[in-house]
């Protein structure tokens, strides 16, 4: 594991916390936007390039919404190996469906990061929306890449579905507020925790939290009114990975999804969805998270673990 420093490569602990041991997610390094009024960056089709894992929730979000929104033949994909070691994500190609870079040939996702800035100094996540046209990264952060397959290439495609519809704006915007801190990054907050304090902390909240969508989901077939949106697109991702991983890997071993009745019929409900579906890899989720977090498993040993959907 490692991370750029001024354009160099330094071996560190994939954890980064606070000196009370809490898990602390770096902030996304680049913040760009995308639109008709944006004076570099346009919707144009075949310009942007996405550059995914499909064991990370974060870029799982993004593929859910390429696939929802119809952009799959306008935003071309990238696909990273599940292991991430001490070079960190590599563009291997000796695991199922992953692609290599198809556009540059590199062998590691930070050589993407240096060629959009080769003084950067940032944690080499992803996802990475790229911009072929410049040779650069406009964002990586997942959050608001959602929000721009959303709507700016609405005109492109004549897709008009809208996942964060205006009326709904207050209320999604709670929720996933709720989500991010307590579920999405709350069981990092678990796996990483420096000590039975912080870890204590974590746990709690997330089976808090899903404690209290249990009861929100009671006759719902969806977070927010009656109809797919972005809560529900930004929490699934967690929620898949979560027997299977988080349970395990992260402590979150209180409860499972599948001993919630109202959440695991949720899961299962939202799996059905051709884009949560087919954008959905179990395999390269066991791998990423149980291989590639040496210092929670040191013996990388993969349990078999199952998933009913």
């Amino acid at each position: 594991m490692g991370r750029l420093v001024e354009g160099k490569w330094v071996k560190t602990s994939i954890v980064s916390s606070d000196n009370k041991g809490r898990y602390d997610r770096i902030p996304r390094t680049f913040r760009d936007g995308i639109g008709p009024k944006h004076p570099h960056y346009f919707p144009e089709s075949g310009r942007y390039h996405l550059y995914i894992s499909y064991a990370c929730p974060w870029a799982h979000r993004t593929l859910i919404y390429r696939e929802l929104k119809g952009l799959q033949d306008h935003i071309s994909v990238g696909v990273l190996h599940p292991d991430m070691m001490d070079q960190g994500w590599t563009f291997e190609t000796n695991f199922p469906e992953t692609t290599g870079d198809d556009l540059y040939q590199k062998n590691h996702l930070s050589e993407i990061y240096l060629k959009a800035k080769p003084d950067v100094s940032t944690s080499v996540t992803v996802p990475v929306l790229w911009d072929k046209k410049h040779q650069t990264i406009v964002n990586n952060e997942s959050s608001e890449i959602i929000r721009f397959f959303n709507q700016e290439f609405d005109e492109m495609t004549g897709n008009k579905e809208d996942y964060y519809p205006e009326a709904l704006r207050d209320e999604i915007d709670r929720i996933n507020e709720k989500i991010y801190h307590h579920i999405n990054n709350g069981v990092y907050k678990s796996g990483f925790a420096g000590n039975q304090v912080a870890y204590q902390d974590a746990v709690t909240k997330v089976f808090d939290a899903l404690d209290e969508l249990e009861q929100i989901l009671e006759g719902r077939k969806y977070l927010i009114g009656n109809q797919l949106t972005e809560a529900d697109i930004r929490l699934i991702p967690t929620l898949l990975r979560f027997d299977l991983v988080y349970y395990i890997h992260f402590k979150c071993s209180v409860r499972k999804i599948s001993e919630y009745k109202n959440l695991y019929r949720y899961t299962k409900d939202l799996y059905a969805i051709d884009a949560i579906r087919n954008t959905t890899h179990f395999d390269h989720i066991k791998r990423h998270y149980y291989y590639s977090h040496e210092s929670l498993n040191p013996k990388r040993i993969i349990p078999k673990t199952y998933l009913n959907l």
